[in-house]
């Protein structure tokens, strides 16, 4: 597979983030499996103003406007959300808000998320599947959760700590690589029927 798109979304509304850690880190993972990869990564926090008032897409500045293109351009995204009350943070949801409902049809997603403890890893299974169900996505079969104590504070920053999260991150990619290398025959636009076609 070559020219493959990674597109890293990181759902954190904080600089630094220990979630823009955790995907960078998987994103890296990725695009050093992948021959020829690219990688782009979308911060959301920086967007949130122009995602809540912008009434179109149209009206939004360039840069928001070439992050949720870069998302709806990805052959494999990395997403990732802090919790926030047992769910993936309000930032992450307004961001996946404006993306197109069917430019994500057979996108295979790394989920990823962080949190204070362990009590919040079920965030990817009952929250973030769902999300990219909803997307037509193939989301991929590991996802990623790290806690607090898996990243150490530097200056302007985080770095992950954990040798565990680290092998966390290797099997979720080593798992993900058969399914993104063997490709998908993605539903174009135009082949997703919608409600009102049935």
């Amino acid at each position: 597979m070559s020219g493959t798109l990674v597109v890293g979304v990181s759902g954190s509304p904080s600089d630094p983030s220990r979630t823009s850690t955790l995907v960078g880190a998987t994103v890296e993972r990725l695009v050093a499996e992948l021959p020829d990869a690219e990688s782009v990564t979308v911060e959301i926090g920086p967007l949130l103003a122009d995602l809540g008032a912008a009434a179109g897409r149209e009206q939004m500045a360039a840069e928001t406007q070439a992050a949720l293109a870069a998302v709806e351009a990805a052959d494999v995204l990395v997403v990732g959300s802090p919790a926030f009350r047992a769910a993936y943070s309000g930032a992450f949801k307004l961001f996946f808000d404006w993306i197109g409902q069917y430019d994500l049809v057979d996108t295979p997603v790394l989920l990823t998320a962080t949190g204070g403890s362990d009590r919040h890893a079920l965030l990817v299974e009952h929250q973030m599947r769902p999300l990219f169900g909803f997307f037509q996505s193939t989301t991929l079969p590991l996802a990623v959760f790290g806690n607090e104590r898996d990243f150490t504070k530097r200056a302007g920053g985080y770095d992950i700590a954990s040798v565990d999260l680290e092998l966390r991150i290797d099997q979720a990619v080593r798992r993900a690589l058969p399914i993104i290398r063997g490709g998908f025959v993605a539903a174009g636009v135009d082949d997703v029927r919608r409600p009102a076609d049935f």
